[in-house]
């Protein structure tokens, strides 16, 4: 058993991995700033284990790194700002906690290595996802049109429509957003960096993560958490495009799950995989399953029909490696998922901000 440092541990997906490693019997010291946005401004957040020791610090002081890592046999790295939207104006905000924290975190290892690290990546490294034509060819860099009258989906140079496939591994990134950006930046001074000092290397790209304990008034949070937020509130869930996007939702249980077993595998080592449950959906079916599951079938998802600048039309993962290599395949049931996912909403209150980031983006130019 080991002292596992989890960056980032007191957010969402922190939290469970703490659980998933104290359950392990790890010893788990939690670092987090612990941001406004997304804690709002408690000293330390409802539902970290309090078996956990925690240090309030930002990835950005190397003093508070260096000393987070007094002891430590391995770290899990998920400190992130977090959100496609915003990291499009908030540009140097995004940069400087995502990157620049990875660097200091990496530049106090080098005197500090540890056994291991496992850094959190992102499904938008890939921007689009994989596609293939109508003849079975691969398309690993498909780009949509903003021609009007073109239609939301990616198309051949024939004028085709592209059919989306499961995304694996090894597809090119295409990085959209200044968030994919910061993410593929973390995760290859992981894999780069890691290894050259003697230590182990995992990154874990994470597609669309739900479940109980997202921060239900940070508009900028995962798309299912901004949904119930509204519907809490008797507002209809703002559908980008058309609502008939795709993509792939996995339960935040497996994915502490994943973070786990990354730790520990000893096939892991120096590889990367995708996180997901390899079920598609779209992003209307699943408004409506959230809708259902809330008690909210009276309120219609509203489909605006206008683009975010850095968003994709369709990815959903191919999750073949993680479960040959490590074993690992998501289980948990989508249904109950949101089911779960509602009993926690409604013990919560959810100020809904939907509207301010909308107008904010769209003040910005990047909503068409």
């Amino acid at each position: 058993m080991e002292k596992v440092l989890v960056t980032g541990g007191a957010g969402f997906i922190g939290r469970h991995v703490v659980d998933a490693l104290l359950k392990r019997g790890h010893q788990v010291r939690v670092f987090d700033s612990l941001i406004e946005q997304v804690h709002g401004g408690a000293d330390r957040p409802n539902g970290l284990a309090p078996e956990a020791e925690f240090v309030a610090g930002d990835m950005r002081d190397a003093d508070a790194v260096a000393a987070a890592l007094k002891g430590i046999d391995s770290v899990v790295h998920l400190a992130a700002e977090v959100g496609v939207g915003q990291s499009m104006y908030a540009i140097d905000r995004y940069v400087s906690v995502n990157d620049q924290g990875t660097a200091i975190l990496f530049q106090q290892m080098i005197e500090r290595p540890v056994r291991r690290v496992v850094v959190a990546s992102s499904m938008s490294i890939y921007g689009e996802g994989l596609y293939r034509t109508q003849d079975g060819v691969a398309v690993e860099d498909a780009a949509r049109s903003r021609m009007v009258g073109i239609g939301w989906d990616p198309v051949d140079e024939h004028g085709r429509s592209l059919i989306p496939v499961p995304t694996p591994e090894w597809k090119r990134p295409s990085l959209a957003s200044v968030y994919a950006l910061t993410k593929y930046v973390q995760e290859r001074l992981t894999l780069c960096v890691a290894p050259a000092y003697g230590m182990e290397a995992v990154a874990l790209r994470l597609y669309n993560v739900y479940g109980p304990g997202q921060a239900l008034s940070n508009p900028y949070t995962g798309v299912l958490a901004i949904f119930a937020s509204r519907l809490a509130n008797g507002q209809p869930p703002l559908l980008f495009e058309d609502g008939h996007q795709r993509r792939d939702f996995v339960h935040v249980s497996d994915v502490a799950e994943a973070f786990a077993v990354s730790l520990e595998h000893p096939k892991a080592a120096g590889e990367v995989f995708n996180i997901a449950s390899g079920q598609d959906r779209s992003v209307l079916d699943i408004a409506r399953a959230l809708g259902r599951a809330m008690g909210r079938t009276d309120i219609e998802p509203e489909v605006t029909g206008k683009a975010r600048t850095g968003d994709i039309r369709h990815c959903f993962a191919d999750t073949t490696r993680a479960a040959e290599t490590i074993g690992f395949v998501a289980k948990a049931d989508f249904e109950r998922g949101l089911e779960e996912l509602a009993e926690w909403v409604a013990g919560e209150e959810a100020v809904d901000r939907v509207d301010a980031a909308r107008r904010e983006l769209e003040a910005r130019g990047l909503v068409a």
